[in-house]
């Protein structure tokens, strides 16, 4: 009996929850969007909340769960795009209402958190499509959260996608997400002076200029890129977590050079998150960062232009990221319904539109060629051709602790180079 009251109090709280949530939804007449929680009933653009009355059998409600920053009822250019979007698929859809869920993606109470326990408590309360970014993507697939497009949707053979988005998409050979956001990891510099971005980091020591990046980052993501750029195996042949300390060690000499020519400034030991790395570049104590794109993309200086990131040997490689629609829903009517609006919201077209506007970087080359930042395309492309997926989370789980300290061990000049990535491989390598 406490099994059913536990399932009886989840499912009354979940639905209490979603009162007044914004819904996209058909009448007999044109689409009706109700965009806020309170307020009276209006119709059109206008906020409040609005009664839609079912047809004869009643609509099939799609329930969409995504992050505030993606919230079609927000006033942003990027939230209007898609308010009007999923106006667009109802005109075409007429069976069919949406209902938007706006959740923080990590967290108690959080999309990664609620999929869990509505999983196992009230599969029904689960959304039909979520807005998951690839970390969450991949622990959710692994979790049997989401339900693979296979048999729902060939959307990723077309071959208008970048071999990253397709990447970002795929969990143990399966498609579990349609990718609609871009990012990867960049060089960002002021423009004042003479001053032009290193391609490598012989030309930054050569330059002088500090160059700020998260070196407490605890995935150590910077100095992963690093290691991967100078040749770095993150596997060894039985797939277990690899450091090769060589390769390692070719790394943490640049970080020592860095550190006695004062490019790599002591007080980077205590930058734990690229939005503390972002915070030294916007407070000018150092004129270049290593950051995301959307961080660039979206709060960009007047004074400031982007780069790729310089690496060892000056070819060219980063890391990217992005977020995909994946499915949740487990009824199979439902699924086919999501993936249809899902394949919508990823049309290349639209996404050259959205991605601009939200400060992302687009997934298909055909709405790059079509960005709304003519600027930023020749950049774009060159990094989102030559970019490896982001780390998945047994690669970070395991590597992440020893590359930050032997990052931070060398900016200190309290460890050799050579010592500080023999302990780090003995720490990755050893069983």
């Amino acid at each position: 009996m406490k099994a059913v009251h536990l399932i009886l109090a989840f499912c009354l709280l979940f639905l209490s929850g979603c009162a007044g949530l914004p819904q996209f939804g058909n009448e007999t007449g044109p689409s009706t969007t109700a965009t806020q929680a309170s307020g009276t009933g209006t119709s059109g653009n206008s906020p409040g909340t609005v009664d839609i009355t079912p047809t004869p059998t009643g609509p099939v409600t799609l329930t969409i769960w995504l992050p505030p920053e993606f919230d079609p009822a927000a006033d942003t250019a990027h939230g209007q795009l898609l308010r009007a979007r999923l106006d667009d698929f109802l005109e075409k859809r007429r069976d069919l209402r949406i209902e938007v869920r706006v959740k923080a993606p990590d967290g108690p109470g959080g999309i990664l958190d609620t999929l869990t326990t509505a999983s196992a408590a009230a599969p029904l309360a689960l959304p039909d499509l979520v807005a998951v970014p690839r970390p969450m993507l991949e622990a959710s697939a692994l979790k049997g959260l989401l339900h693979p497009y296979d048999g729902l949707s060939s959307a990723l053979d077309d071959p208008d996608w970048f071999d990253y988005a397709r990447q970002l998409s795929r969990v143990q050979n399966s498609t579990f997400g349609l990718p609609f956001a871009g990012d990867a990891v960049l060089l960002v510099y002021r423009e004042d002076g003479e001053r032009t971005p290193p391609p490598n980091w012989q030309a930054a020591l050569d330059a002088g200029d500090a160059i700020s990046f998260a070196a407490a980052d605890p995935q150590s993501l910077f100095t992963l890129l690093q290691y991967q750029a100078a040749g770095g195996a993150v596997r060894d042949g039985e797939g277990r977590p690899y450091l090769d300390a060589e390769s390692l060690e070719t790394v943490l000499r640049l970080y020592r050079e860095a550190s006695q020519a004062g490019i790599s400034p002591f007080w980077l030991t205590q930058l734990e998150s690229d939005e503390q790395a972002w915070e030294s570049f916007q407070d000018r104590r150092a004129p270049i960062v290593i950051t995301w794109a959307s961080t660039y993309l979206q709060n960009a200086p007047s004074d400031s232009s982007a780069a790729p990131v310089l690496t060892p040997n000056g070819e060219p490689f980063t890391i990217t990221n992005g977020w995909v629609w994946a499915i949740a829903s487990p009824q199979s009517e439902k699924q086919k319904h999501a993936a249809q609006l899902a394949e919508f919201l990823t049309e290349s077209s639209f996404l050259a539109e959205w991605t601009a506007a939200a400060g992302y970087l687009p997934t298909r080359p055909t709405a790059l060629e079509n960005w709304d930042n003519p600027e930023l395309v020749p950049l774009a492309n060159q990094i989102l051709s030559t970019a490896g997926i982001y780390p998945p989370a047994d690669i970070l789980t395991r590597t992440g602790p020893a590359l930050e300290q032997a990052t931070v061990e060398v900016l200190k000049q309290e460890s050799s180079p050579a010592n500080a990535a023999q302990a780090a491989a003995e720490a990755v390598n050893t069983p």
